[in-house]
């Protein structure tokens, strides 16, 4: 008896371990033990402390880790990854030659480890830096630290680069939540809001009248200000989460099918809590590029050729083809907002085309399609600078010959330092979630064309 009742305790441990990583969090805030000690110990191994501020010579806020991306990565970092694995965020690559696993639409932070550098065709010395790869998380125990430089500050905004953590954007508590009413709030410690039943990720559950969802990512909303941050003018977010939905399966090689990420409405004014300076919803505009929910116009509107950038939007194949249509012309190398507001109708049906499988390919087609911060950014970090999809910094081509341009590509075209900013052709390829260098251009140019077909 003895011996059954151990092993369905493995059968239970094996399960639980291996369900998704949104098992853990499932809307809400998680089993506190995941995440804090109060003996400073962790499986019996005293937590010493690295620096500043101590909670009773132990880690800061009873963490597991020594700061609070530390905590996160201790479940979604793995160093022993050979292919995209579940919530994991960031693998085990770093240097110059490496090659990072994870393919989330979020990318995977250990592009910030890789810095590489190369000659361009006037023999000028471009630097490609890993700082400048993505969103620079203060994580101590994985080597992640501040952006410093020029970057004290978020671009655009007056959040500290030094103050950067996980738990800047994600709330790990799960206060914000999604309620019967379909509205987005805040705990039910103030609200009657009802418990949070599932994780609002998916949409694979609905917000009842008296059960609530957690929001898109757990991202934090309306008045959010992580107590480590203190008191810093400005730095209060003023704009609730999007209304998004992902795929179960989000972590995957898109050699076959585009990972399909539903976005509804929201994305770019929650990005302007910390990049204010940087959002523009007005159309037109002679600065930043339009993005957020009351652009629609922009993208209906039309140019010198006659078409919209919705129109072109599902033309465009290639670079030098435009014989697409709507119904094929998704990519999760160009996605787009659409535009719908978060009520019980659009909930669900939004969350049908959160898919991986390539069932739903069409593109934009109401009128109301948006575009936002990660039609042209991935959240997390990427391989090009400014955590954009693409190089859109080099020279003209994405491929090049018909291949991905790399220091070691079979070409001296394809070798030039513009191209692949000292990267190898892997890397290059691993950027572009494994597609494979045909479904573009013999000549590829940048994936702005998606939308202004200028190529």
């Amino acid at each position: 008896m003895k011996g059954c009742i151990c092993f369905l305790a493995v059968i239970f441990l094996v399960v639980f371990l291996c369900l998704p990583g949104y098992a853990f969090h499932n809307g809400g805030v998680g089993a506190c033990g995941g995440c804090h000690t109060m003996h400073n110990s962790s499986e019996g191994t005293a937590l010493t402390t690295t620096g500043g501020a101590t909670e009773f010579n132990g880690h800061i806020y009873f963490l597991i880790g020594s700061d609070q991306s530390s905590t996160c990565l201790n479940c979604h970092r793995s160093i022993t990854d050979k292919t995209p694995t579940g919530e994991h965020v960031m693998s085990g690559a770093a240097g110059a030659s490496g090659i990072p696993v994870e393919m989330t639409p979020g990318g995977d932070f250990a592009w910030l480890r890789i810095t590489t550098s190369a000659i361009d065709e006037d023999g000028t010395r471009i630097n490609n830096a890993g700082t400048d790869h993505g969103h620079n998380i203060v994580a101590a125990d994985y080597g992640l630290t501040a952006a410093g430089g020029n970057l004290s500050t978020a671009p655009g905004g007056v959040y500290p680069s030094s103050n950067l953590h996980c738990s800047s954007c994600h709330d790990p508590h799960g206060t914000y939540r999604v309620n019967g009413s379909y509205q987005i709030v805040t705990s039910a410690l103030s609200t009657n809001t009802g418990d949070i039943a599932g994780s609002g990720s998916y949409g694979t559950v609905l917000p009842t009248d008296t059960e609530s969802v957690g929001v898109y990512r757990l991202l934090a909303g309306t008045g959010y200000l992580p107590p480590s941050l203190g008191g810093v003018a400005g730095a209060q977010f003023v704009n609730p989460p999007p209304f998004a939905f992902s795929p179960v399966s989000y972590n995957r090689a898109e050699t076959s099918s585009d990972t399909r990420v539903a976005y509804g409405s929201g994305m770019s004014e929650w990005c302007a809590n910390c990049h204010s300076a940087l959002y523009n919803s007005n159309y037109p505009s002679k600065h930043e590029h339009p993005t957020g929910n009351n652009i629609s116009a922009y993208l209906s509107s039309t140019d010198r050729t006659g078409m919209s950038i919705a129109q072109k939007y599902n033309a465009y194949v290639y670079s030098g083809n435009l014989t697409g249509n709507q119904q094929t012309s998704y990519t999760s190398m160009v996605p787009y907002e659409e535009g719908l507001n978060l009520n019980r109708t659009n909930y669900a049906d939004l969350a049908t085309r959160a898919v991986s499988d390539g069932s739903r390919r069409m593109g934009p087609s109401t009128g109301r399609e948006n575009v936002m911060c990660l039609s042209c950014h991935r959240a997390h970090a990427s391989g090009w600078p400014h955590a954009l999809r693409w190089n859109a910094d080099g020279g003209s081509f994405l491929t090049v010959q018909g291949v991905y341009p790399g220091v070691d590509a079979p070409s001296a075209e394809a070798r030039k330092g513009q191209y692949n900013l000292g990267y190898t052709q892997a890397q290059v390829q691993k950027t572009f979630y494994d597609r494979n260098a045909g479904a573009y251009a013999t000549y590829q140019r940048s994936l702005c064309n998606k939308c202004h077909a200028s190529d």
